[in-house]
């Protein structure tokens, strides 16, 4: 999917996490990628996040899923929201959502949140600590926007929800079925439904915190270190205050711990890792027998397309003479040549015919044979 008449050039320079914008119908023709029932049908499957959230005069009620199929009949036509997480690893139609977002680099895509919602149902005044475009799905909805919210910003009480105490609107739209809102991060929001019938689309997208990226490092660095590797000072000077810190000490001191965590490689090495770990490792596309190197190079000559597991991460960073470190849930591979060319395209698309050059090098068969039989990749269904 493509957004007609949108410039993602101006959007990434003069919108993205600076302030709201409401894009008006921007494709060439939409449509609803999946039906409520089918949604609703998701919700109540074990190995699927879902919530469903009931709002009453005075209080917020919420239940996690999975939901039993009867309690939708039990429900009012009013007020009520359910919220089904990862549906893009679901439905492919709401997958290929994500096509018209690549702008964003990929490894900041968490994933594809779907609500369906009665009249006047929502999830209150909020914030999220990450952007995210709202495609309205079906239906209508309201949505007002306020001020920028923080850590100290106060919450009502509540075990589930993160609900404002206060909210102010300083800008009001209602979406129809196509229409986009994007919202910045720390921005208030509040999205209510306007009549029955009406599905929102949630792109959102990951901001690993400072807090998050300094705990998983270190763990890293840690676990690679020796209890030997000490401080030594030969040569050590006499010291007219026994009881100071001279600086050089310091200095050194210091150099131990940054010559570790300042390492560039070995943190874009541990990043790429962290950053492509499955966040739902239940949707297993792993084959009951495994494929062979014999049997997957002779499809790839015969046009076979692979197509990534909508549940994995691919990524890649670039390394000196064209290589490149590929990074697929949770694992690192070193590629060169062929097998580097191939992985620089399987991480910008979801599917594609190998080839024959492919097919022909025993690196790239090997790799793909591993991503393969552990299901992050396989054939699409024409093959």
């Amino acid at each position: 999917m493509e957004l007609n008449n949108f410039d993602r050039v101006a959007f990434l320079r003069d919108v993205w996490q600076r302030r709201s914008m409401l894009i008006r119908q921007p494709w060439a023709a939409w449509h609803n990628p999946m039906e409520p029932d089918d949604l609703a049908g998701l919700a109540c499957e074990e190995d699927v996040e879902s919530r469903l959230i009931v709002s009453g005069a005075s209080d917020w009620s919420v239940e996690h899923g999975p939901v039993p199929e009867s309690r939708f009949a039990a429900l009012d036509e009013r007020a009520w929201t359910l919220l089904v997480q990862a549906v893009d690893h679901h439905v492919p139609e709401v997958a290929a959502l994500l096509g018209a977002f690549r702008f964003i680099p990929n490894w900041r895509i968490d994933d594809v949140m779907v609500s369906y919602a009665a009249d006047g149902g929502g999830v209150g005044p909020h914030f999220d600590q990450y952007d995210v475009f709202l495609v309205q799905g079906l239906g209508r909805r309201r949505w007002r926007v306020g001020a920028i919210c923080d850590e100290n910003t106060p919450l009502l009480p509540h075990d589930d929800l993160r609900l404002l105490a206060a909210f102010e609107a300083t800008e009001e739209w209602v979406l129809e079925p196509g229409d986009i809102l994007y919202i910045p991060p720390g921005f208030a929001h509040d999205g209510v439904a306007v009549g029955s019938d009406c599905m929102t689309y949630s792109i959102g997208f990951r901001a690993p915190s400072r807090a998050d990226l300094i705990e998983g490092w270190t763990d890293e660095v840690l676990a690679e270190l020796s209890d030997d590797d000490r401080y030594t000072d030969p040569g050590l000077r006499s010291q007219s205050n026994p009881g100071e810190i001279l600086p050089e000490a310091v200095a050194k001191l210091q150099g131990m711990v940054s010559e570790h965590l300042l390492d560039t490689g070995n943190f874009a090495r541990w990043f790429g890792r962290y950053s492509s770990a499955r966040k739902y490792p239940e949707v297993d596309w792993a084959p009951q027998k495994p494929i062979t190197a014999k049997v997957l190079g002779k499809a790839l000559i015969q046009g076979a397309e692979l197509e990534r597991n909508p549940a994995s991460r691919f990524a890649f960073v670039a390394q000196d003479a064209g290589a490149v470190l590929l990074f697929v849930d949770g694992e690192c591979y070193e590629c060169s040549g062929v097998t580097a060319e191939f992985a620089q395209t399987i991480c910008a698309q979801d599917r594609l015919a190998a080839g024959t050059a492919v097919a022909a090098s025993a690196e790239a068969v090997a790799l793909i044979v591993e991503l393969f039989n552990q299901g992050s990749l396989a054939f699409t269904e024409d093959t």
